[in-house]
């Protein structure tokens, strides 16, 4: 992947290396994940913007049960559809050298699905339902049980949601949120 076959000029790869945890030669790897969804969009145009639907072929978005959900949160149009630098935005959050504060922000976003900036009761419903997949279920009791336990433990101001500073608290003391 010599200079002369790349897409992007020096100067865009150095734009992208300072907005990104990511060297130039990790920024050209990652266009190369990208192209590998859409070869015929993406092959003839920097810009092309892939559909959700492409996005969640990515092997990492596929077996995730929040891919559309990261789509979302890092589409520039917030409807799933992904830009290379939104790629490139989502691949630089989850890598391994992108800050903590960095990732649990983002965890945050993924998690608010009504995005009301607050980890609800709904929102954190739709977490647990996701983490224990569509073949396993609580009943309401369970899942309420579960919600009040996870509230009384992280919601530090009593008022039945998780802002991002009690979100934070806990992923602090998360040894493998990392991971």
């Amino acid at each position: 992947m010599g200079q002369g076959k790349s897409q992007f000029s020096e100067e865009e790869l150095q734009d992208y290396q300072d907005l990104t945890y990511f060297t130039k030669k990790e920024v050209l790897h990652a266009h190369q994940k990208f192209k590998v969804l859409a070869p015929e969009k993406v092959g003839h145009n920097k810009n092309a913007k892939l559909p959700m639907s492409k996005m969640l072929n990515y092997p990492e978005l596929n077996v995730n049960p929040f891919g559309d959900r990261i789509c979302k949160v890092f589409s520039s149009s917030r409807d799933g559809d992904c830009t290379f630098e939104d790629f490139l935005d989502m691949m630089s959050v989850f890598s391994e050298t992108a800050p903590k504060s960095v990732k649990a922000e983002h965890a945050f976003r993924i998690f608010d699905f009504d995005g009301d900036d607050m980890l609800g009761a709904s929102d954190l419903k739709q977490v647990i339902e996701r983490l224990i997949g569509k073949d396993n279920h609580l009943d309401e009791a369970e899942m309420e049980h579960l919600i009040q336990n996870i509230l009384e433990e992280a919601d530090l101001d009593d008022d039945g949601a998780l802002s991002f500073a009690e979100f934070e608290h806990i992923i602090d003391r998360s040894s493998d949120f990392m991971k």
